[in-house]
């Protein structure tokens, strides 16, 4: 029988003065402790909460400004605590009982009109592993749907489709953050680790202080740019063509590494022969830098005996993300950089547990363990833990941003999210919108009315970081139990209960019954066990005892494997590929109507779709609003003053924002962070073009034009007295 979560304390209420939690912000998770006290000022008492950092392997005690400030949002007054129903068109408040029947009712009505493929399942990046692994098991086993992704799509499926093809598996980083600091070379693709999970720029100074030449690859002069010996400046959507150069330079000027070629690669030689193909100038000019500048980097990741390479959005939200990141490593096999001490390559997931979310289920294409729903042993495999006949099970579905065309298109008539909000995240925003308007039943389960769930049906309230136990994966492939530390606000309640509640009314109770997230946790063992990403070896009672446990990990009396690759690779004949990858520019065309092209980001005190960290009064009073970063140049040619607002407009759609002008940024290249929704949403812009491999869409490299919104611009134009500020 499923636990309910059910209660009625208020916010804030904590089981304990001093508790030991974990961020649910980025990859590193960050351990730390929350101590309250209360305060009486002017006669009015309130708590005070203290988030510190606590030791552990991963951020060694630091914790960032989210973290410091992530109690705010599980505290806020605004939580939801109570399922909402629409009824006469607004949201209002009603005993579970009777949002669960509905749900449960409508689902039912579906199946037997329409099809188990009428209902689609939404997850998202930063949910528990037993959560993401009971999402993907109650969409195969509960409602029967082939229908199930994550928002994870958008953030590495690229990178993850890529290391799957050329190492045989993915795992966030090959390597150790521990091995960092003896890397000789270091290049950082589309990663700004100084915002994005600024508790591990330590390492990486550390790193420098041993000697380390630092590469950074980023059309912006970032933070983390800002620590570079060489910052390569690129042209968004060109980072195939970079990797292609200087693999070039390595090749010709003999630093490959031919022992290690020989023994455990495929495919070189025909790499070579496209190599010798490119012409270095022509490179360096689609890049939009100079030929030496990528001779330098080239050489001096060539000629060290360790280095790491790290990607992360900037490369792999594009619509060659997939094949940008396997010619990156190309780098790493062809000087023979991984499988030992300082070496490696490692994406930066972005989500708190975009590494263990991918792995048990909630892809379109997989099932637990990295297993894959095509694969007849696999579906075998799985159906015999699940306790269900393997042609029962669904097949392949579609990627997230697919999903929601089907849903326009009519093909989806039900859709239920959980821990995600897509109406900000995905590209194509308008379309996205009016797809939700269209569907028989929109359900959505998280903590705050957010911009998804305003438009929901039925809006279930969950249960925060600090109130849900589970374990999360970190980008290392270290396993993490957080314990619940708080009693749930009101009538929350934890989002695997939520699932089985709905299982249970739709007859399939029976194979659901989990007496809590350790309970879940063990039939994901099991599940996973064989797998690529094995989970046999992990208890709950092993990870209190040791902090955190690699994966892979088959054995409970052994420790996982924290290097991947020491002496062979994952796939059949053990060896590693070479890929040919085309060069070619990735980014939209630009024209005369559309001169510039856009990209988007994260910035520092904020977090995905911003429904958590916009709700924290900390970390929303840094950032309040939505911005554009554009070059001083490129200001005074479209007569946009620094802080006014302004219309950005591609072939999807406009967004205005307010400007910053700042010289850290190409001339042909404007910046928008991700965080906010309606009219300062990034993604009214955005492409929805698709990567063919993995299916991310081209976020990075839309074509648009701006301008300012006030009158009478063009009067102006001859007034050069009025732009002496540029």
């Amino acid at each position: 029988m499923c636990q309910s979560g059910e209660n009625k304390l208020k916010v804030g209420q904590y089981v304990a003065p001093l508790v030991e939690t974990q961020c649910p912000f980025c990859s590193v998770q960050c351990k730390m402790t929350i101590s309250t006290e209360t305060e009486a000022l002017a006669g009015i008492v309130r708590t005070v909460y203290k988030a510190e950092g606590k030791p552990n392997a991963a951020s060694q005690g630091r914790l960032c400004i989210k973290g410091m400030n992530a109690h705010q949002h599980a505290t806020h007054p605004g939580r939801l605590t109570q399922p909402l129903m629409r009824k006469g068109g607004r949201l209002v408040p009603v005993p579970w009982e009777e949002a669960l029947d509905a749900v449960a009712s409508s689902f039912s009505s579906l199946l037997s009109t329409q099809g188990p493929d009428g209902i689609g399942i939404y997850g998202g990046g930063s949910l528990s592993n037993e959560t993401a692994y009971l999402l993907g098991k109650f969409a195969r086993v509960a409602i029967g749907t082939r229908y199930i992704d994550y928002n994870g799509r958008f953030c590495m499926s690229a990178a993850a489709s890529a290391g799957s093809k050329v190492f045989g598996v993915d795992r966030g980083l090959t390597c150790r953050l521990a091995d960092i600091p003896l890397a000789r070379c270091i290049v950082l693709a589309g990663t700004n680790i100084a915002e994005c999970q600024p508790t591990l720029m330590p390492y990486f100074h550390q790193a420098k202080e041993n000697g380390a030449f630092i590469i950074v690859i980023d059309p912006r002069a970032t933070p983390t740019a800002a620590i570079a010996d060489l910052h390569l400046q690129i042209r968004p959507g060109t980072d195939a063509v970079l990797a292609n150069a200087m693999l070039k330079v390595i090749v010709d000027e003999g630093l490959v590494n031919e022992e290690f070629i020989r023994k455990r690669t495929n495919g070189y030689d025909q790499l070579l022969t496209h190599l010798n193909e490119l012409d270095l100038n022509e490179a360096a000019a689609l890049c939009g830098i100079e030929a030496d500048m990528i001779q330098q980097a080239a050489r001096a990741f060539g000629s060290v005996e360790t280095g790491i390479v790290f990607t992360a959005r900037g490369v792999e939200q594009q619509i060659d993300g997939h094949m940008a990141v396997r010619a990156l490593l190309n780098l790493v096999l062809a000087t023979g950089k991984i499988g030992r001490e300082g070496c490696g390559y490692g994406a930066i997931t972005g989500q708190g547990n975009g590494q263990g979310g991918r792995e048990h289920g909630q892809k379109a294409d997989q099932l637990p363990g990295y297993r894959s729903i095509e694969n007849e042993e696999d579906r075998a495999y799985v159906a015999s833990v699940w306790g269900v006949d393997p042609s029962s099970l669904p097949g392949k579905g579609v990627s997230a941003y697919e999903m929601m065309e089907l849903v326009h298109q009519g093909g989806i008539q039900a859709l239920f999210v959980m821990g995600s909000n897509p109406i900000v995240s995905n590209p194509n925003v308008r379309l996205v919108e009016d797809a939700l308007k269209k569907l028989d039943l929109l359900v959505v389960a998280d903590m705050f009315l957010t911009e998804t769930a305003r438009l929901a049906d039925v809006v279930l309230p969950v249960t925060s970081y600090l109130e849900n136990t589970g374990t999360m994966t970190n980008l290392e492939g270290r396993v993490l139990l957080r314990e619940a530390v708080r009693l749930a606000p009101g009538e929350a309640r934890d989002d695997w209960s939520i699932l089985c509640q709905i299982a249970a009314r739709l007859n399939k109770g029976g194979y659901f019954a989990y007496k809590d997230a350790e309970d879940i946790f063990e039939e994901l063992r099991f599940a996973s066990r064989g797998g690529l990403a094995d989970y046999y070896g992990i208890t709950y009672d092993r990870l209190r005892r040791e902090e955190g446990v690699y994966w892979p990990c088959p054995a409970t009396d052994k420790a996982g494997m924290d290097m991947m690759f020491r002496e062979s690779f994952a796939l059949s004949d053990r060896r590693a590929v070479f890929t040919v990858v085309e060069s070619w520019g990735a980014g939209e065309e630009l024209s005369e109507e559309y001169p510039l092209t856009l990209t988007n980001g994260r910035v520092l005190t904020h977090y995905l779709t911003g429904a958590q960290t916009r709700r924290s009064p900390s970390l929303a009073a840094r950032e309040i609003e939505n911005y554009v970063e554009i070059h001083p140049r490129t200001a005074r040619r479209w007569y946009i003053r620094d802080g006014e607002w302004v219309e950005i407009t591609s072939q999807r759609g406009s967004f205005t924002v307010r400007s910053r002008i700042r010289p850290n940024i190409r001339e042909d290249t404007i910046f928008v962070p991700m965080h906010w929704g309606g009219a300062q949403n990034v993604n009214q812009a955005t492409r929805p073009d698709l990567d063919p491999f993995c299916r991310m869409p081209g976020f990075k490299t839309a074509a648009v034009h701006i301008r300012p919104l006030r009158l009478a611009v063009s009067a102006n134009r001859g007034h050069n007295e009025e732009w002496s500020q540029f």
